[in-house]
């Protein structure tokens, strides 16, 4: 028997849809704009090899690195409040969730960054009388930040589609109002259909965006 398709119902409801994607972009962005400078800074110290502070980078990293997503939100939702005594909204504990994660890969592309530079460089700038911080601040980090820009939208593409597990703790993000949406109109082919649309639009667009600038930094070893 063929299936009846009707999409006009689920457009009526595509605001409420759309309203949903808006906050996840919004739980993305809080997200990225925790990670990246807590990852850059967790990548310097552990190629730098601070003292202490890299070990701690480290147990960091990896604890976070190979933690599950899912398991994490819901620990930052319902066990987090509990051991700090802070009530927090379900945008904050999902961001702190997502953060913490995220901020392990950032670490892992930062310190492949740095990587990426030669030995060279680093005695370049050595040999002009510059301290460590100085040569790492005007002459590595630069140039590493360059070979990072790509895979660091890469990561921004991740990063959103993680945010969609966030209801699983009922924030109200695309999928989850998809869901809600679908179980009022009973339309649940025709609802994913458009939400899995809206969703390729935008992944599909900042992928480009990524290939575009892996073009456009692409660095020509000599």
């Amino acid at each position: 028997m063929a299936y009846d398709w009707n999409f006009s119902i689920v457009l009526h409801y595509l605001p409420k849809i759309l309203e949903g994607g808006v906050k996840t972009l919004a739980l993305a962005g809080s997200s990225i704009a925790i990670a990246a400078p807590v990852g850059v800074l967790l990548g310097i110290v552990r190629h730098q090899r601070v003292p202490f502070l890299r070990v701690l980078a480290v147990i960091y990293i990896d604890f976070f690195r190979t933690s599950v997503a899912l398991v994490l939100i819901c620990w930052c939702y319902y066990a987090l409040p509990v051991l700090i005594g802070v009530n927090l909204s379900t945008f904050t504990a999902v961001t702190i969730a997502i953060s913490l994660q995220s901020s392990a890969y950032m670490a892992e592309l930062t310190r492949a960054g740095l990587q990426s530079i030669s030995v060279g460089q680093w005695e370049a700038g050595r040999a002009l009388g510059m301290p460590g911080r100085t040569r790492l601040r005007y002459i590595i980090l630069p140039q590493a930040v360059r070979r990072m820009i790509p895979v660091f939208f890469l990561l921004i593409i991740e990063i959103a589609k993680t945010t969609t597990l966030a209801g699983v703790v009922t924030y109200p993000e695309i999928v989850y109002e998809a869901y809600r949406v679908a179980t009022e109109i009973y339309r649940p082919i025709e609802t994913f259909t458009i939400v899995g649309a809206v969703c390729f639009i935008f992944l599909f667009t900042a992928s480009r965006i990524a290939l575009y600038l892996e073009r456009r930094f692409a660095v020509v070893e000599r």
